[in-house]
Formats: structure tokens, sequence, C-alpha cells
């Protein structure tokens, strides 16, 4: 291991590792899930973890947090050979972990579930007026807008997320665990949270760091292991060029990230005229999309450009205007119906929203067509094809492994995204909404995602992306609509489409 690299803003440097793991190995059933991976952590650094799904990102650090156990290898904490032996253990250790999964309880407040286990008793009764004082006392301190008495299950994805982050902060830390923080914030609020890390740097805590988004790297890591198949490949400085970071995640070069796409604009697929939804997260907002191209829907965490497709697609109640799909008023429809005209939306959480995570790969594959002619006939299931053609589709997708009986949740995020986005060729569509496609996923996953993007427009069909990675939309689509709190900012077309236009027009109602 090159554990020789230095990073020069810690006031650190030289220290012995917080945190060593040697010769860590996992395995599960059929899967070599670590094979003799090391890693080390310096006080005061963060240390990015860099690899693509199923490289073992996740299992590690879930080692690291006490809620696995390897199988060989050894761990130090602070120079004295330990066994983690539960999440618990970790926490008292002051190893504290947010895992891009969350693990809140819905129906509990934001201040309950920041002391989920640790909460305060006075003469064997729970300390109610402590426990709302601690959790108003940390969130002050985060910078994050919530309330403690505020239910989890009424909560933004966003927020939730601040709920997950501020739970690491409950107690004195010694390792902080962040596993894709930023993917669900907004700017300033992924701000804060880098000038937090910094703090806890500055205090001697050592941050192991999980991200998929280079500028990140660059902006907060220090180091970067990077991991490939469950081996450890290299350690380099956050300075490593972009294509040597890709060649050593992958083991090939990628020169282009994004493909080239020739569009052949037709007539209109979809249609939006003075669309505003019963909730007013969507006010008057026009625009359409036709077959042949790739339509961005932009915009900052909040400003209501999901709400837009899930208003089409008959997800959220419309109180004014209507839709158009292939020339007919859908204005209200339900999901099922639009799902049968030819219009497939990919909801931006898998988890949540797109994926049965205990079922398996064929059952979520198959869900969207179950009563068409190829998977049944009358009440009866075709197993045989149903089989085969969810096999089909997964190796269309490169699934990996190729085991379609095996359950969701034990594969790897970028893998859940590629089941996810099987399900929509399951039928004939002809407009495709991609929210949110590639959150959570590695370079290489992206790429795939984005050549399935391309053949998809380029054999005729409408797609609607939308997405909070600018360089998505900057490379991908040939017409971009811009949202600014609920309404529609600008429609970007050709050259119009930069980096500074598109922020310019998300920003600008707001200084307004």
């Amino acid at each position: 291991m090159n554990s020789d690299v230095q990073d020069s803003g810690s006031p650190f440097v030289g220290d012995p590792p917080l945190l060593k793991l040697e010769r860590i190995t996992k395995r599960y059933p059929g899967v070599l899930a670590l094979d003799q991976v090391d890693f080390d952590l310096r006080p005061g650094e963060v240390h990015v973890l860099f690899g693509e799904n199923g490289a073992g990102k996740s299992t590690i650090i879930s080692i690291i947090a006490g809620a696995l156990r390897p199988d060989a290898g050894r761990i130090e904490f602070r120079g004295r050979q330990i066994a983690l032996a539960s999440v618990h253990h970790a926490r008292s250790l002051g190893i504290s972990a947010v895992f891009q999964e969350f693990s809140l309880v819905p129906q509990l407040t934001v201040e309950q579930n920041l002391f989920l286990g640790a909460e305060e008793t006075s003469w064997g009764r729970l300390n109610k007026s402590a426990l709302h004082e601690n959790a108003a006392e940390i969130l002050k301190r985060l910078g994050f807008p919530l309330r403690p008495t505020q239910r989890v299950e009424y909560l933004s994805r966003a927020e939730q997320q601040m709920v997950e982050i501020a739970k690491a902060f409950r107690s004195d830390l010694s390792v902080l665990i962040l596993d894709e923080p930023t993917a669900s914030l907004t700017h300033r609020e992924t701000e804060q949270l880098f000038a937090l890390i910094e703090q806890v740097k500055a205090q001697g805590v050592g941050i192991v760091y999980i991200t998929h988004r280079m500028s990140e790297i660059r902006h907060i890591g220090d180091r970067i292991t990077v991991l490939r198949d469950g081996r450890y490949v290299a350690t380099v400085d956050s300075e490593t060029a972009e294509d040597e970071l890709v060649r050593l995640m992958t083991g090939r070069v990628i020169d282009q990230i994004f493909p080239h796409i020739s569009y052949r604009p037709g007539e209109a697929m979809l249609e939006v005229e003075n669309l505003t939804t019963e909730d007013g997260t969507v006010t008057g907002v026009s625009m359409n999309v036709r077959r042949g191209e790739i339509v961005g829907l932009a915009g900052l965490v909040g400003c209501g450009k999901s709400e837009v497709a899930r208003a089409c697609f008959g997800l959220i109640p419309v109180s004014g205007g209507r839709t158009l799909f292939n020339g007919e008023e859908t204005t209200g429809l339900p999901p099922r119906q639009m799902l049968d005209r030819g219009f497939f939306y990919v909801p931006p959480d898998r988890r949540g929203e797109g994926l049965l995570m205990m079922r398996s790969v064929r059952e979520n594959i198959a869900l969207p067509a179950l009563s068409l002619p190829d998977f049944s006939r009358g009440s009866v299931l075709r197993r045989h094809a149903e089989s085969a053609r969810t096999a089909a589709l997964a190796e269309r997708l490169n699934l990996q492994p190729l085991r379609v009986e095996r359950e969701v949740d034990h594969f790897s995020g970028g893998n859940q995204q590629k089941v996810l986005l099987a399900k929509s060729l399951t039928r004939d569509v002809e407009l495709f909404v991609f929210d949110e496609p590639t959150v959570g996923v590695d370079v290489g996953t992206r790429a795939a995602i984005y050549e399935f993007i391309r053949d998809l427009c380029e054999s005729g069909a409408a797609i609607l992306l939308i997405s909070s990675d600018l360089p998505e939309i900057l490379h991908l689509t040939n017409r971009v609509y811009v949202m600014c709190r609920g309404s529609l900012a600008a429609e970007l077309s050709g050259e119009e489409i930069s980096q500074e236009s598109v922020l310019r027009h998300c920003f600008e109602r707001k200084a307004a």
C-alpha cells in the first residue's frame, strides 16, 4: 500500500494512523466482496474511497462502522488492535457513519431520531427537555433549518439527509464516515457540510468519504484510495488527474464519458400547457418533448422540476392547465393509463419508489408488464417467458453478477439502477422520463447509462432528462428548460446551453 502520499494541508501530517486496516477480507455466498484490502486513515484528513459500484466501498465502511465483521485481517484503532463487535461499540470509540441509505424511523421526530438508542434518562424516565435542548443545539451548530419536533416522515429527502448527518455529530468524533452525503443537498447545504468537515478536520477527526463527484474530491479530499472488484489498487493524492483516476478505477481508459448523440426531433410526444399543481410546487409551466430528442429539465433541489414530470404521469394532482400525450389530452389520468399509452417515468429514489428491494431482479424487471401477453395468459403468469425476457434485459444492461433470481437488495447501487432502467424496456414506450438517473453511481456506470439514453433517443423515442447534475444537462440535451421556484425561468437550445446561462436562470428569480 502506498501510504507515503502526503497531504499538505493537515496539521497532523506525520502523526501515526488513527485507523489502520490490514489484509481485510469479506466473503458472501458466491462473492468475494473484499480481498486482502489495506487502508489507513490519519488524524485530520479526508480520505476518499473511490471505485465503481460493487468495488467494495460499502463493505469496507460497514466494517469500519461495526455493522459487518471481516472474515480475515486485522483492524487497529489508535495503535491498538480491536475487533468491532457492533455499531454501538464503534460509536463508543467515536466512529460514526452516515450511510447513503437512510436509517431513520419515519414515525418519530427529528430529536427522537437523533438520539435513538442514546436517550438521556433521569430516574429511569426519559429526559424530554434535555433531548429537545441537545437536538436544538446540534441543529443550530450545523446550520440545518430543521425543527427538533418535526416528524421525519414529513421531511423532504434532503432534510432527511440532514438528520442523518446530524446523528453523527451527537457525540465526540474520532472517525466520521460519509457515504455520498451530498446526493440530496442543495449547493448551499453542501457548502455548509464542507465547512463542518473543515472544522472537525482541525480537531483531528479522520474522515472516510465516498463520492463519485470529481469536484468534491478536489474540494475536500486529501488522499484517495482506489478499489476495483474488491481489491486494493492504489492510494494517490487528490490532485491526481481525472483520466488517471478513471483508469485506476475501471482498468480502462474512458476518453469520453458523454457520447455523441444524433438528435432527429420529430412530432411532439408530450405537450404541457400552463400546468399548475394542487400543492403549489408547480405554477404555470408550459413545455414540450418531441421524438428523437433529449430535453433537459434543470434547476436547484426543490425548484419543482421533478413535480412537473410526476404531475404529467398522474402522480400529483393538477389544479390548472393541461397535458397532451401523443396528441391526446391526458390531464389527470392515473399512472396505469399513462403507462399503457407509452409513457414511462423512472423515479429518482430507486429504493423508496422504483424497486421492491426484497424481491428478485426477475420480479422487479417484469413488474410493469405482468398484464402483457409476453408475461401472462389471463391470470396465469408465463414463468419461462418471464425468466427468459428478464434475463435478456439484465444482460443488455450488463447487470453484475448476472443473477436474475437474486434479491435486488444484494446488489450494489449501480446495479440496482440498471434493474430500474431495465424495467422501462419491458413495454412499448414512446416517452422516457429519467429523473436523476445517475444518483449514487460510478463513472463507468454513468457512461453505460448515458449510452443507454443515447440509444433510446436515436431509435426515435422522446426523452425527458431531469437532473441536478449540470454536466449531464450540458452534454446530453439538445434543449433545456430551467426551473426556478416552481416556475419556468428559461428555455435554452443549441449554443444557449451553457453552464453560465443555466445557473443564471436557476438563481435569477431567487435574487429578484
